[in-house]
């Protein structure tokens, strides 16, 4: 006799469905890909609907994440590094003696497709955990013409309260959702949409709201097998009204990056020139002033010296080393 479920389960399964969709949507659909490979693991897809290998060389580039996951059983060190600006010039190393920025990472992917780590930034003593998940893969038929992975992280910030007010332990938290789409448009060519969602539980700026939205836009030009140029423009959304006249200006500027990525299977090295000094997603989409040119004169501006030292204001250089290891 067939038993009738009861309220009871129908209550704790949609509970269990609820929690899911919290913790991230990449978890909802798990269940595609895995249909897709046991069909895949029954009949061999012909040559011309493989997916598409190597869409990015590195699941970093420059400040954002691509849609790149690495085989399963891999471990991945990351160390990013933000110099100061250039403004200083060679009396300054170019940033090097500058105050900077450093963040150490470490990834595991456990199973296919998914990836989990966590890393530490030198600002502000963060402490991030974050899972990476391909949703879909860009195939070499038109059947899927595109990548999508998505990207998100849990941020802990551990200061003491005389550094900064916490009412609730929850105060301490933020959290980074982004949906990366990308394509890979020929063997050399490969560019990147990703819209992002970033959420603090407590804003400690009143002019700003608890959630931004942001997107970005990257691209990989290969030049030879080991060496690409690669470029980035991160853009904020969200607007915030000023609250009186003369209030500074609250909205995040945007972000520009331009560099060269040198790759092989196990390693990848990225040098560049960006704006972003801050080493987690939230707290540049957030928070990042560094190109306001409200009180510029633009006079000086536009004269040749005056572009040069505007310019180094805004721009550092900065790197990421990637190591990967596969058990």
């Amino acid at each position: 006799m067939k038993k009738i479920p009861t309220m009871q389960f129908r209550r704790n399964t949609g509970l269990q469905y609820f929690q899911i969709f919290m913790l991230g949507l990449f978890l909802v659909f798990t269940g595609l890909p895995a249909f897709a490979q046991d069909e895949g693991e029954e009949v061999e897809a012909p040559p011309t609907d493989r997916p598409v290998r190597s869409t990015f060389e590195s699941a970093m580039i420059m400040d954002n994440q691509t849609v790149m996951v690495p085989i399963k059983n891999t471990f991945e060190f990351d160390i990013q590094h933000r110099f100061g600006t250039l403004q200083n010039g060679f009396e300054d190393a170019l940033g090097f003696y500058a105050p900077s920025n450093i963040r150490l990472g470490f990834l595991y992917v456990p199973i296919e497709n998914l990836s989990v780590g966590f890393g530490f930034t030198k600002t502000k003593r963060l402490l991030d955990f974050n899972a990476k998940y391909a949703l879909l893969k860009q195939r070499k038929s038109w059947r899927m013409p595109v990548s999508v992975t998505y990207f998100g992280n849990i941020v802990v910030d551990p200061r003491k309260e005389s550094e900064r007010p916490v009412y609730h332990k929850s105060d301490r938290l933020s959290y980074f959702h982004q949906i990366l789409i990308s394509r890979k448009i020929n063997d050399r060519l490969s560019v990147q949409v990703a819209p992002s969602l970033s959420h603090y539980n407590m804003q400690l700026d009143r002019a700003l709201k608890n959630d931004h939205f942001a997107i970005a836009v990257s691209m990989q030009m290969k030049i030879t097998e080991v060496m690409s140029v690669i470029a980035s423009v991160d853009q904020p959304l969200s607007k915030y009204p000023k609250f009186a006249e003369g209030d500074t200006r609250p909205n995040p500027n945007p972000n520009v990056s331009l560099g060269i990525q040198l790759s092989t299977s196990s390693h990848a090295f990225q040098i560049f020139l960006g704006n972003y000094d801050k080493l987690v997603p939230q707290e540049n989409n957030m928070y990042f002033r560094g190109n306001d040119y409200q009180d510029d004169n633009l006079s000086e501006f536009f004269g040749s010296e005056g572009f040069f030292n505007h310019m180094a204001k805004r721009f550092r250089i900065g790197f990421n080393i990637t190591r990967l290891w596969n058990f």
